[in-house]
């Protein structure tokens, strides 16, 4: 449950997916009047209302410039990136060792999960306010976790990840400086029944799957109980700590 009100302004960065969509859906549920909500193709999920979709590609700066100074005029409280990788289009998937390793597959996964995220915090972190809380968030993986790797593999995905993670406590150390208020965070929401995990639910224990709109529900109660003692961290779905 909510303990908090919820944003007036929030911007979604990655609106089509299911994670982004079912962000889009609880924000307005508690509340949010305006969802800038973005997509590649700039088309936000439309019977949502509040919703103002815009375009974006993470591997365009100057789309994410433009679609920044677009949300200017009505600049969000709360910034959600909900985009990432882990199979590539053309199938190729994460590695189970080293010797599976290519260089323009790694390029391309620290190309979504890391630079485009970074990007987007260069152009949205100047437009939050500074006089009251504001929450700038983007989707991670407790397998970005140096301390709670046990398994190993998955290279290029852990490794974008944990740069992710890095690049969230550096934000947050440089935003405190002029935002007193704001928290950042890395959200580690679970293996939800999206395209990213569909390829690896076989075995899962029952009740490990969860719906995005359940993941996100406990995403965003999360948020709203962190303060800015917490800036800079990873949690998971469940408010736990994710081990750096």
């Amino acid at each position: 449950m909510s303990v908090r009100e919820a944003p007036l302004v929030a911007a979604v960065f990655g609106a089509s997916g299911g994670i982004g969509a079912a962000m889009c859906a609880d924000l307005a549920a508690r509340g949010c009047g305006l969802i800038h909500a973005g997509s590649r193709a700039g088309a936000g999920p439309a019977e949502i209302d509040g919703v103002r979709p815009f375009r974006f590609d993470l591997a365009d700066e100057a789309g994410i410039a433009a679609a920044a100074a677009a949300m200017a005029g009505e600049p969000p409280e709360m910034v959600l990136i909900a985009t990432g990788v882990l199979t590539l289009p053309d199938g190729t998937g994460p590695e189970r060792g080293a010797r599976a390793l290519d260089g323009e597959a790694m390029a391309q996964v620290l190309r979504i999960n890391t630079i485009g995220p970074a990007l987007i915090a260069k152009h949205m972190l100047p437009l939050l306010p500074r006089d009251r809380r504001c929450v700038f968030a983007a989707l991670s993986a407790r397998v970005g976790s140096i301390g709670d790797n046990r398994l190993g593999g998955w290279h290029s995905y852990r490794a974008s990840k944990a740069a992710l993670n890095m690049l969230l406590r550096n934000f947050a150390l440089e935003l405190a400086r002029t935002h007193p208020q704001a928290v950042v965070a890395g959200l580690h929401p679970g293996t939800v029944d999206t395209g990213l995990s569909a390829p690896f639910q076989r075995g899962l224990r029952e009740g490990q799957l969860l719906a995005p709109q359940e993941s996100v529900r406990r995403l965003l109660d999360v948020l709203d109980r962190l303060e800015p003692a917490d800036s800079g961290g990873v949690f998971d779905w469940r408010g736990e700590r994710v081990p750096e």
